[in-house]
């Protein structure tokens, strides 16, 4: 839940973060504000250390929802090609892959509303199987109930994702099938289960300056605040309403990161979609600017990432070890 007293445990102020604070970051010179997040991050973080998170889809389109973004709606004609659930061996030989090429953390993602009962009990066993491969587990699968949540819990899912998206002003004109308020309380009963929260959200999907600020401040005021903070640069998939939208400005996608450094200091800030269209000198500010894990394979989800051999490449021009 969003914080509404007087204290806020974040290691920067000891109130809640309000719009005003966050946009005066926002507006500060981008190498002030990079400075800053930067200091943020070596206090809180190893420098020059990149967590390595890997993605897979283990059940693919026919979503009920109306995300804009989404080539994984069944109301967007994207040639998207709709899959069942995926055999537990097939995402055991996944995992191992994925371990194998440095991975750390291993997530699944389905395309569900709300998955039932009985794919739960699915799930649960590949959480167990990736776990015993030695991978940290994450899942997105949706919208969960209090006695899933437990259930994924107790199978050893240690993270969960579930973006907030946008500011909850724009919010709505973004999707209309499930509410602000229902993802702040499948985060909630995450919480409640013991597990971690993996959650941000996306750019450029044509929300205003002002709208990334209330997202910052949605998620740097959840008590606490996010473990995991991914910030997605929107990849326009033709079909999908977002699909004609033009590039936002990349020092906006800086920035973004910067602020996102400063006010969840312990967060991992992770590079997530559309990091395959940037460019390494992007990339290395957004390093500079306090991101400090990115998905890593060369499939996210539906869409292309940034290659294996290509991340290595950087990793070593820049210094960087990847955990």
């Amino acid at each position: 839940m969003i914080q509404s007293t007087s204290e806020q445990s974040t290691d920067t102020q000891t109130k809640p973060w309000d719009r005003d604070s966050i946009q005066a970051l926002f507006d500060l010179p981008l190498m002030d504000l990079i400075y800053q997040a930067q200091t943020v991050h070596r206090a809180n973080h190893k420098p020059n250390t990149v967590q390595l998170s890997s993605l897979l889809s283990i059940k693919t389109g026919a979503c009920p929802e109306d995300c804009k973004y989404c080539p994984q709606s069944a109301r967007y004609k994207t040639g998207l090609k709709t899959e069942r659930l995926m055999p537990l061996d097939k995402i055991v030989a996944a995992a191992t892959e994925a371990k194998a090429n440095g991975a750390e953390r291993f997530c699944m993602g389905a395309a569900w509303r709300t998955p039932k009962d009985s794919d739960i009990e699915e799930v649960s066993e590949a959480i167990a199987a990736v776990k015993a491969l030695g991978l940290e587990t994450c899942a997105t699968l949706g919208m969960l109930k209090p006695e899933q949540a437990e259930k994924l819990a107790d199978a050893g899912l240690e993270y969960y994702n579930h973006n907030l998206d946008t500011s909850p002003e724009f919010y709505g004109e973004i999707i209309s099938t499930r509410t602000y308020d229902d993802r702040l309380e499948t985060l909630e009963n995450v919480r409640e289960a013991g597990m971690k929260v993996c959650c941000g959200g996306i750019v450029g999907m044509g929300e205003t300056k002002t709208d990334r600020v209330g997202l910052i401040e949605a998620l740097a005021n959840l008590e606490p605040y996010p473990e995991s903070v991914p910030i997605n640069n929107l990849v326009k998939v033709a079909g999908t309403p977002l699909g004609e939208l033009e590039d936002i400005d990349p020092f906006d996608f800086v920035r973004m990161v910067a602020v996102a450094r400063i006010t969840m200091p312990k967060s991992y800030v992770r590079l997530s979609a559309g990091r395959e269209e940037m460019n390494d000198q992007l990339q290395t500010m957004c390093f500079m600017a306090g991101a400090n894990s990115v998905f890593y394979g060369d499939q996210l989800l539906t869409c292309n990432n940034a290659s294996v051999e290509h991340d290595r490449e950087l990793f070593a021009k820049l210094g960087i070890n990847a955990s």
